[in-house]
């Protein structure tokens, strides 16, 4: 078995911001065996990132339907794969992880957490709760490979966007001037900022600071592009959905500043290097922050006062997914975020 040149198989269903984090593991592999054939196994949904990491040779698609698995272990097998690290472990991915027949298979070991089926691993990364909860995601990830002897030298999440995308998101967006993005949606409801305050905040910061105002959103989301336009009473300016990841690291590049909730996007703007002003609710911050230096994360003292009759029902305090703690954040709040980041004219070729 070549292990100068070793065939690896990194496992993460999902979700984008998830994906895009995988980016520090990525780096370290490369590092460590140049000429390694890196592959990333996810859910359909969330493939589109991988053709942005540099580090990536392949992407594998999870089966949608049943008829899909007979092929997709017939791949799998032909691969040859050389090494597995698996960082769900659920049924699913151990059971993937075996079937590769691959000799080195690594996974964690969560405390409070069942490992599940041991014997379908050679080696482990054991976390604690304690560590989980003081450390950033991407620490956590990065144990995973020191655990196969792997030497963590770098912790760099990074995405290179496509010519093409770029070439189109300077259309939509040309330089010159000065330039925030707001992305208003979340994969959950309860962890969007209501639409009225992102009205409210968007008039300052186009009148008081000179800032032109952008909006972006997934398909999904464009009620409150809506709304928020709706609502202002400066002009803002609503781009069409980002079709791709791609295209959203495209545009975020773009921008002097991104702002928008603890999301997968925020992931991607930081990763494209657009520093990043970023609204939490009950979420753990240390573990999710976006990564880099440049970025601001706005987050109310936790464990937060029960923000009472403002909070629509149900919410559920110590849920980070039904909590609505990001209502505790005001406008005031954000605009002072973002004045004192100091956008001056000089920002315009940031590169």
């Amino acid at each position: 078995m070549n292990f100068a040149a070793p065939r690896i198989l990194v496992i993460r269903r999902r979700y984008l911001g998830d994906i895009v984090l995988l980016g520090s593991v990525l780096r370290n592999l490369r590092l460590h065996w140049p000429h390694a054939h890196l592959s990333v196994l996810t859910e359909f949904a969330y493939s589109g990132g991988l053709s942005l990491n540099p580090d990536v040779d392949g992407a594998l698609i999870f089966p949608r339907r049943l008829g899909e698995w007979p092929g997709f272990i017939r791949a799998l097998r032909r691969a040859r794969f050389t090494h597995v690290l698996d960082f769900d472990n659920t049924d699913k991915t151990a059971l993937v992880t075996r079937l590769t027949a691959a000799p080195v298979r690594a996974t964690f070991n969560r405390e409070l957490i069942t490992f599940r089926y041991q014997r379908f691993y050679t080696h482990r990364a054991d976390v604690t709760n304690a560590f989980y909860d003081s450390h950033h995601i991407t620490d956590t990830y990065l144990a995973l490979p020191a655990a196969i002897g792997v030497p963590i030298v770098s912790r760099d999440v990074r995405l290179v966007a496509h010519p093409e995308d770029v070439e189109l998101a300077e259309t939509l967006a040309p330089a010159g001037g000065r330039k925030l993005l707001l992305h208003p949606g979340s994969r959950s409801p309860f962890r969007v900022w209501p639409v009225e305050r992102f009205a409210a905040l968007c008039d300052r910061i186009q009148d008081e600071l000179d800032i032109q105002v952008f909006l972006t959103a997934g398909p999904r989301e464009q009620t409150l592009i809506e709304a928020i336009r709706k609502l202002a009473h400066s002009h803002l300016v609503a781009l069409k959905p980002a079709k791709t990841v791609g295209m959203l690291a495209a545009l975020a590049a773009q921008f002097d500043v991104f702002l928008c909730h603890d999301s997968g996007p925020m992931h991607v703007a930081a990763a494209m290097g657009t520093p990043v002003v970023a609204l939490f609710g009950s979420q753990n911050a240390t573990i999710w922050r976006p990564v880099g230096a440049r970025h601001t994360v706005l987050q109310t003292s936790l464990p937060c006062a029960c923000i009472g009759a403002e909070a629509p029902t149900p919410c559920v305090r110590n849920d980070s997914y039904q909590s609505y703690c990001v209502r505790m954040l005001s406008v005031d709040d954000v605009f002072i975020a973002i004045s004192n980041l100091g956008i001056t004219r000089t920002d315009w070729s940031k590169t």
